[in-house]
């Protein structure tokens, strides 16, 4: 009686293995900057729900940022001019983050994410 194997081989094994240590790889090196940008969004509903009150761009902007350290958002991915305010007719006013985050891969090949993000705003926002 003869039987026969099944499976896979070495060769094909180290090669499933490659795949996926690829991409493993590439997760590692884009999942932190998926984080922060969620924290981005944590701080910036953390200020929509809070209400402005009459705050001007500026206070909301170091509002935002003192907000983000908490979240663990890198000082240096966003910028004060990544942050504005949309002003609508009669609608209530946005806060606005747009970014981009360059991130590098591999000897020079590098991700360029970019995030944009949109809140409404309660209240006021002064000059």
């Amino acid at each position: 009686m003869k039987s026969r194997q099944s499976g896979i081989t070495l060769i094909g094994f180290l090669i499933v293995m490659a795949v996926v240590g690829f991409f493993a790889f590439m997760a590692m090196k884009l999942l932190p900057s998926y984080s922060e940008y969620m924290g981005v969004v944590k701080a910036m509903n953390q200020i929509a729900t809070e209400g402005t009150g009459g705050k001007t761009l500026d206070d909301i902007r170091r509002e935002l940022a003192f907000k983000m350290n908490f979240q663990y958002v890198d000082d240096s991915t966003i910028q004060p001019a990544d942050i504005t305010i949309v002003r609508n007719n009669g609608d209530a006013n946005q806060l606005h983050v747009e970014y981009d985050k360059q991130i590098p891969f591999m000897y020079n090949i590098s991700f360029l994410l970019h995030f944009d993000k949109s809140v409404p705003l309660q209240g006021n926002v002064g000059q």
